[in-house]
């Protein structure tokens, strides 16, 4: 008797033990990725219907993902400065920007780019799947990932605070 249950504690750790390392667990920020992980893959679609291609089609570049939605006053506040001071800034160099709107609607997205005056390409997420894949699912919007020409991610951002902001844009031009 005493050997069964020694045997099934065991089995127990190895389950659990086992289970705590590939769980993805959410840091006090929400994010289930860390600096210096790979930038987990996804199809993008584009909001304008122009194109859909996969994150990963775009190693080579530094890429940002910037989690949004239409409903979200702290991203209506951030957006400007993304605009403004990284998208026109680094649009011609070897840097992508999307814009990830999530739990919306294509007509609803599309308004919301114009009503901004952004000009940089929102991509659905129409189901948060994309943002699951890099926050947990009860989390808020108002996040930038910042992924490095192999592919791993380097800079995580959530809210908009402008020092850490700036220091996302030095991070940005370090990389190009």
């Amino acid at each position: 008797m005493f050997l069964k249950l020694k045997s099934i504690a065991a089995f127990i750790f190895v389950v659990s033990f086992t289970v705590g390392i590939y769980a993805q667990k959410a840091d006090k920020r929400g994010f289930v990725v860390k600096v210096g992980d790979m930038a987990p893959d996804f199809t993008i679609e584009y909001a304008d219907g122009s194109k859909s291609v996969k994150l990963s089609d775009l190693r080579g570049k530094v890429v940002m993902l910037q989690f949004t939605a239409s409903w979200c006053s702290v991203c209506r506040k951030e957006m400007p400065h993304i605009e403004t001071d990284i998208w026109k800034k680094f649009k011609d160099k070897d840097f992508a920007l999307l814009g990830v709107d999530r739990g919306e609607k294509r007509d609803v997205v599309n308004a919301f780019a114009k009503k901004m005056n952004v000009t940089y390409p929102l991509i659905l997420d129409e189901e948060s799947e994309i943002f699951k894949l890099y926050a947990d699912k009860r989390s808020g919007v108002t996040r930038n990932v910042i992924v490095d020409k192999s592919g791993k991610i380097v800079f995580l951002t959530r809210l908009f605070d402008r020092e850490e902001f700036d220091k996302m844009i030095d991070k940005i031009e370090e990389l190009l």
